[in-house]
């Protein structure tokens, strides 16, 4: 599927914010459950864990910003080695909106930030400075 998948297709939502309508399918994109949250009031239709960063690359990051380049350049390779998650992922957003749900705090720093960016064709780059 080759086919440009527009950014609006595409929403990011932390596990804790209740579902609404306009979330489309919840998929929830992280390795491990958010502490603390019943499956009834999380609302996910999908536990798309294998897409999720390695448990190994997950405890490198460990959310620190000054890692973010390099995290996302690492994530990305580790989703190539899942092509048919990535796949279905990118199917899913032809059916309707997704919302790519996820627990960090970080809003910005995060392994759904760094998906959708896969999966709206952004690849990351290493800052020039």
């Amino acid at each position: 599927m080759s086919q440009k998948i527009k950014a609006a297709s595409v929403h990011l939502k932390r596990a804790y914010e209740p579902a609404a309508p306009s979330d489309g399918t919840r998929i929830l994109v992280d390795r491990l459950w958010p502490r603390g949250l019943s499956k009834a009031k999380a609302a996910i239709d999908l536990w798309m864990k294998e897409i999720a960063p390695s448990t190994e690359l997950r405890k490198w990051f460990g959310h620190d910003p000054a890692r973010w380049d390099e995290f996302r350049t690492r994530y990305a390779a580790e989703v190539r080695e899942h092509p048919d998650e990535f796949h279905h992922l990118r199917e899913l957003t032809s059916e309707g909106p997704i919302t790519l749900v996820y627990s960090a705090h970080d809003e910005v720093h995060n392994d759904a930030v760094a998906l959708r960016e896969l999966l709206l064709g952004r690849t990351p780059k290493k800052d020039a400075g």
